[in-house]
Parts: structure tokens; C-alpha cells; sequence
């Protein structure tokens, strides 16, 4: 069980708040005006749980696992740390260090997603901002007081948008628990809760990256995105399948149609260009707008002839009509790992707490099975003809990005 709510990166408005919520979710979980951080931690270990924190652009996600005699303690840890969380300030600095310390070793494929939303949205925007500190980055804005007040605004004074959900429990019991212990909050209308729909511009970023790992620095990323409709958009679901049918992966993955190898990037591009060291669709979804997007791994000198060739792809989805049997495959595939996922209680406390906390409601697995059901090759086509009438997002991640060509000139290649 655990909470789902609206804090995100997003909402780090003034510079003096740049990277809190990744620095809040080191700290989940730690100390409180009751007990310490190690308290907390021996309580779980006593009570046969383990604790998770994830934030992101949107939302945030904070997590007990535990047996389930336990409930009502857990419960009541849960709301211990989220609504009387004491931000110690050698806490907050050790955080900090942490920050720095894990961003030398963050994968360039992160790095690559990171530079991607930049040159969709532009910096200015909301979506725009680095959500992960950047390398060298000085972290000195961020105090114990200002974190508190982030964390005050966003969270505390906002239950509007706070789900509390469980999974493996009793409903009743879970709107019981909710209520006692998280039943009591007020909400606080704050200005600095409105935002303005991000705007898709279509640029560049490349990001200079050299990785812990000396192999990955023979390499480059590059990727190319377009514009998709959010989590409220009539063509969410054909984009999923859209995402599917593409798939993709590494030069070095093995295994049959489970692993996606039938699909396009598979085939046209991991199977036809031995210099294509990976290839992979991508897709992210908010609540106003969302992405969709090719990615890509090769040397350097190669770097033109993969971004053309995932552009080739791109262009293709947009011209013809998929075939049949690509479409039954995507579909299936995407059932599949819809269903496959929510096998896991953790992933399926995730599911209904951030449906719900998007949509107001959960939707079950027939309703969504059918809607992928019902995506058409008409549909696919369409979500690519619209998105491909917007210029393209380019982004490159790597030691050597003098190959990379310049946004205007892949822009080019789309015209007509």
C-alpha cells in the first residue's frame, strides 16, 4: 500500500528549488518528529516490509510492502513519514551529496530521455526543465527549510490530488485506514500550483556525456520525437500499440516473438545495418500532452545514417498501411505485458493508485484489452501522419557528437 500524488518536477518553479522532488525521494521514508530514519527502517524489518520511493515529472510514488497482519501499523508509518517528515538539515546534505555522487553514474540512456524532453518543450516550460541533476551541477539553492516548504505546498496542503491504495487488501479496511490517518488534511489553494499547458516546439539538445563505463563511451545516442496526446487523448491506447509494433532493442538480445524480435526495428534496422548497435521506440505520457519517439545506438561516425534510418521508419508508419499480421502481433503483445505486469502486487498498487489519481477511476483489464483490440491500421497511420506534421525533437547523448546533424537539416527530410 502506499500514496500516489502530484508532486513532480514540474512544479520546481524558482531556481531555489531546482531538483527538491529528486532529492525528496532520497529521503523518503527517513527520519520523523517520532523516531529516526534507522527506527524506521528496524520497524519495517520487524513487521517483514520493505519501502519504495519513485518520483517524476508528474507524480510521485511512495510504497510499503509488507505482511499483510501488519496492515494497520504500516499504515500508520506510512502516514508518520509523509505528514510528519523532519527534514534534518545533515540529512538534506548527505542527500545532496548523494545526488551528485549517483548522477556521474546515471546510464547515457537516461541522459538521452532527459535531453529529448529539452528539445521538445524548451527550458522555459515546465516539461522543458532537467528533471535529474545535471553533471557539476552545485546544489547549494537547496536547504532543509527550503525543502520543507516545497514539500509543504505540494504535498502536504494538496490531498485534492493524493490516492491512497492498496493492493492484497481488503477495501473497506483501506478506506478506514485512509481515513484515520490522512482523512484530517486540508486543502490549500496555492498560485504556485497553476501551470500552463506545456507547448510542443521541436528542437535540439545534445548533451556531452562521458560514462564510468569506458565502453559505453565508444558509443553515442541519438533519438528523434514527435508529439503525442496525453494520458486524456482519444489516441493514447494506438499509440501504445503504436510503441509495440515498432519495439526494438540491442544487437545482442536473444530469444523469440516474446522478446519482441518480430518487430520493425528488429527488423529493418537491428537486422539490416550491422553498425546499429540498438534501436528502440519510446513513448511518454502526461496528463496534457505526451511524446513518442525512436532511439538509437551506434559510433559516432555513424550517427547521420542511424538518425535517417529511424527516420525512414518514422515516415514509413505515416505512408502505408501495417500489415495484419504486425498488427495482431502488436496487439497481442501489448495485452501481454498489460496483464503479465499486474501480476505483481506492487506494480498493481501502482496502477490503481495513479489511474485513479489521473482519472478519477480505475479502469479494468477487459475495458483496456478491448480498446487495444480495437486499434485499426487507419488509426496507427493517423497518430503518425499528425505527429509528423510537426518538426522533429533531435537529441544526442555522447563523447563525440561532431557527426550529429543540426536539427533544421533532419527537419528537412520530413517536408512534404
Amino acid at each position: 500500500m502506499g500514496a500516489v500524488s502530484a508532486l513532480g518536477s514540474q512544479w520546481e518553479r524558482k531556481p531555489d528549488q531546482a531538483h527538491a522532488t529528486q532529492l525528496l525521494e532520497l529521503l523518503a521514508f527517513g527520519t520523523t518528529r517520532k523516531r529516526d530514519g534507522l527506527a524506521v527502517a528496524h520497524a519495517l524489518q520487524d513487521w517483514g516490509g520493505t519501502r519504495f520511493a519513485n518520483a517524476g515529472r508528474e507524480q510521485s510514488l511512495h510504497c510499503i510492502d509488507v505482511l499483510r497482519p501488519n496492515v494497520d501499523r504500516a499504515v500508520g508509518l506510512l502516514s508518520e513519514c509523509l505528514l510528519e517528515p523532519l527534514f534534518d538539515p545533515l540529512e538534506v546534505e548527505e542527500g545532496k551529496q548523494i545526488i551528485q555522487h549517483q548522477t556521474v553514474d546515471l546510464p547515457p540512456e537516461l541522459w538521452l530521455g532527459e535531453a529529448l524532453q529539452m528539445a521538445a518543450y524548451g527550458r522555459d516550460q515546465a516539461l522543458g526543465q532537467p528533471h535529474f541533476c545535471p553533471p557539476g551541477a552545485a546544489l547549494d539553492h537547496l536547504t532543509a527549510a527550503g525543502i520543507e516548504g516545497y514539500w509543504n505546498t505540494h504535498f502536504m496542503e494538496n490531498p485534492r490530488e493524493l490516492v491512497i491504495a492498496g493492493a492484497g487488501v481488503r477495501h473497506d479496511t483501506m478506506v478506514r485506514l485512509a481515513e484515520q490517518n490522512f482523512g484530517h488534511l486540508q486543502h490549500v489553494d496555492h498560485p504556485e500550483r497553476k501551470l500552463s499547458t506545456a507547448v510542443y516546439r521541436g528542437g535540439q539538445c545534445n548533451i556531452p556525456h562521458s560514462s564510468t563505463n569506458p565502453e559505453d563511451n565508444e558509443f553515442i545516442r541519438v533519438g528523434l520525437a514527435w508529439p503525442a496526446c496525453g494520458w486524456h487523448g482519444d489516441d493514447l491506447v494506438a499509440t501504445c500499440v503504436l510503441q509495440t509494433l515498432l519495439g526494438g532493442g540491442n544487437s545482442f538480445s536473444a530469444g523469440g516473438p516474446g522478446k519482441g524480435m518480430y518487430s520493425r526495428l528488429y527488423r529493418h534496422v537491428l537486422n539490416g545495418y550491422r553498425w546499429a548497435e540498438s534501436a528502440e521506440a519510446t513513448t511518454a505520457f502526461y496528463n496534457d500532452t505526451g511524446l513518442w519517439g525512436l532511439t538509437g545506438k551506434c559510433v559516432p561516425k555513424q550517427a547521420t545514417n542511424l538518425i535517417k534510418v529511424l527516420a525512414q521508419e518514422a515516415i514509413r508508419l505515416a505512408v502505408s498501411p501495417v500489415t495484419d499480421e504486425e498488427l495482431d502481433r502488436a496487439r497481442n503483445m501489448l495485452k501481454n505485458n498489460v496483464l503479465t505486469q499486474l501480476e505483481s502486487r506492487l506494480v498493481l498498487f501502482e496502477d490503481m493508485g495513479r489511474q485513479v489519481l489521473t482519472y478519477g477511476k480505475r479502469e479494468d483489464m477487459m475495458t483496456t484489452c478491448k480498446r487495444i483490440e480495437s486499434v485499426t491500421q487507419e488509426d496507427l497511420m493517423r497518430v503518425a501522419r499528425m505527429s509528423l506534421q510537426h518538426p522533429p525533437s533531435l537529441a544526442a547523448v555522447g563523447e563525440k557528437l561532431d557527426h550529429v546533424p543540426r536539427q533544421d537539416e533532419v527537419a528537412a527530410w520530413f517536408r512534404g
